[in-house]
């Protein structure tokens, strides 16, 4: 037997992620995120309170009821579930969460997001460059909310986008970066077509590429002034802020569907374009499809219009762009981290 010393690691200490290592910069990120969700928190609870801050006499609001109650209530506790998730980015024990119980909220937060981070800069644009002025005055004669609440609100949810993005990267490069390769920008394995990848995989990129394609080509045809499928009083009212968001989530729809693909063809090219159009497009597509698809089915303060089944289906296609384009984002990252 031989008498040279054994060098045993412990499994554990290979694996076990270091606690986040939390410099200025990271500091004031939290400390930014946790300011951002102030004005919409106080906002919201107001309302529940009773009272009428930021809404104009005449506006549906008024008569929202028992749903717009419950609906307000349901934002407040999204919107207080990113305090939630900035602690656990920033905390020692937020490196114990289970994987998914993190993953699944940041991927909804980016979706609800980040149409808001490139919509209403555009909006504003827009509004900059002089388009939409008849319009502003067609809604300041059936008014819905005060200017000042969308400028507070949206400019909130920018700040949260932009910190929360830059606590979780950090986060994720630590807790997942070396058991992952690739995960996080170091290369995807090389090409070998659709052979080398599991047939689901592939039949879900395939899916996803189509679906994205179709709900990309409505939401681009809506965004340049088309209103087929449009229920009739908002084909009527389609203004030049909601032609920027239909251009929003075409260009999600269509970021969903290239990196779905590239994730499932493989290649040697640098993963993290893929691996980001696939996470920013998909969750974009998959909340806001969601949520509409939610309003559409009843959520419209009792006054809505029926929709149209093409557009009630334009909104089930977005979903499945997403929900799709997620199958292949967690089989691609699992594997990278078999690997």
């Amino acid at each position: 037997m031989s008498t040279r010393a054994v060098h045993v690691t412990h499994p554990m200490s290979m694996t076990r992620p270091s606690v986040p290592r939390l410099g200025t910069g990271r500091r004031i990120l939290r400390a930014t995120a946790l300011a951002a969700t102030l004005p919409y928190l106080t906002l919201k609870a107001a309302w529940l309170a009773g009272s009428r801050a930021g809404i104009p006499e005449g506006s549906i609001l008024l008569k929202g009821g028992t749903a717009l109650t419950v609906a307000n209530a349901v934002t407040v506790a999204m919107d207080a579930c990113v305090i939630l998730l900035v602690l656990v980015l920033t905390r020692p024990w937020g490196l114990r969460v289970p994987g998914p119980l993190l993953t699944v909220p940041v991927f909804a937060a980016t979706g609800l997001l980040t149409p808001i981070v490139l919509g209403y800069p555009a909006q504003l644009l827009v509004k900059a460059l002089g388009a939409g002025a008849g319009e502003a005055a067609g809604a300041a004669r059936e008014p819905f909310l005060d200017a000042w609440v969308f400028a507070v609100v949206y400019s909130g949810f920018i700040i949260q986008a932009i910190a929360l993005a830059g606590l979780f990267v950090p986060y994720a490069r630590e807790r997942w970066g070396r058991r992952r390769q690739g995960a996080l920008g170091l290369g995807v394995p090389p090409a070998g077509g659709w052979g080398r990848l599991p047939s689901p995989t592939g039949v879900a990129a395939g899916a996803a590429a189509l679906a994205g394609a179709v709900a990309g080509a409505v939401q681009l045809y809506w965004a340049f002034g088309g209103t087929g499928w449009l229920p009739a009083e908002r084909a009527a009212a389609y203004s030049a802020d909601a032609r920027v968001v239909s251009g929003v989530h075409a260009l999600c729809a269509f970021a969903a569907a290239a990196g779905a693909l590239m994730l499932a063809r493989g290649g040697a090219r640098p993963a993290r374009w893929p691996l980001a159009l696939t996470w920013i497009g998909g969750s974009a597509a998959l909340s806001w499809g969601a949520w509409t698809l939610i309003a559409v089915l009843g959520v419209n303060l009792g006054e809505g219009e029926p929709s149209t089944t093409g557009f009630f289906l334009t909104y089930a296609d977005q979903m499945i762009t997403g929900l799709l384009a997620g199958v292949v984002l967690v089989r691609h990252l699992r594997a990278r981290g078999e690997g």
